[in-house]
């Protein structure tokens, strides 16, 4: 074998390995910092079914870990969830009234008549002022007395949709919704726990950390400097992706935009599940 043909050989090799090793590095499961925590959810999912109550007491460390706490026996697991240092944060739906709640029938004076098109059972709020707020507080007593350390806030942004309100007609204004929203998380305070906001920051203050809802095909669609604000201030920001081939992919995505102290829970097409990310 000459001399030339050997080095050929040997630079051949060098390139194969490297580009192995670049394939390796590809394959890794995207991995952000320390803020970055794990995230479960078991309150609600797009297309597949949501984490498990029992997968999550044996997987779930160090996560923010939200559950429907009304929902069945499941404010009963709370502590059990808390055992291994997770956060537990509860749901409810500021801006709707659903008609499988116990409290729906309270409800339903301080709700538009019109079943929302896209979730059956639910009704938007028509108006704040008159009585709707003790009935969200004792919804908030309850989920203080289980133990968990946050109320997640969803539908708190349908008062920005001229679109819904010329089709289901609801009355309460902008400055009465943000009032209305803004006395849920300031009492969320008082009880002692966190206050986490869906989808929206702007309007108000004093939220601890906020949840996005992505697609697939609609990313990013949010505010991004609220969104980049809630991290430069060490708060907690979340992203839920839906119904994704590559969560992996995404995932980086988000942390060239946002850094790598933004958390992440994507529902994976391929698992038909949730699959979680910085688990410890």
């Amino acid at each position: 074998m000459s001399k030339f043909n050997g080095l050929s050989i040997l630079l051949l090799l060098v390139i194969y390995l490297a580009s192995c090793k670049d394939d390796s590095v590809a394959q890794e499961q995207p991995t952000g910092s320390d803020k970055a925590i794990p995230v479960f959810n078991q309150a609600y999912n797009e297309n597949y079914d949501a984490d498990k109550i029992s997968d999550i007491i044996a997987e779930a460390k160090g996560a923010y870990v939200l559950v429907d706490p009304f929902e069945d026996d499941v404010h009963a697991e709370v502590s059990k969830i808390k055992a291994l240092g997770n956060e537990v944060g509860a749901y409810i739906s500021a801006g709707t009234g659903e008609n499988w709640r116990s409290d729906f029938d309270l409800l339903k004076p301080f709700l538009v008549s019109q079943q929302w098109g896209e979730w059956d059972g639910e009704y938007f709020v028509d108006e704040t002022t008159t009585g709707i707020l003790p009935i969200m507080k004792a919804r908030i007593d309850s989920i203080a007395s289980w133990g968990c350390d946050w109320v997640e806030f969803d539908n708190m942004d349908w008062v920005y949709d001229d679109d819904y309100r010329s089709t289901y007609g609801f009355k309460v204004t902008i400055a009465e919704a943000e009032a209305y929203i803004q006395a849920l998380c300031d009492y969320t305070h008082q009880k002692g726990m966190k206050c986490m906001a869906k989808n929206r920051t702007e309007g108000f203050d004093g939220f601890d950390g906020v949840l996005y809802e992505s697609y697939s095909d609609e990313k990013n669609w949010w505010d991004v400097e609220g969104a980049k604000s809630f991290i430069a201030a060490g708060k907690l920001v979340i992203i839920n992706h839906y119904n994704e081939s590559d969560c992996d992919a995404v995932y980086r995505e988000y942390m060239d935009i946002y850094g790598k102290d933004i958390s992440y829970i994507c529902e994976d097409a391929n698992l038909q599940r949730y699959k979680h990310y910085n688990k410890k």
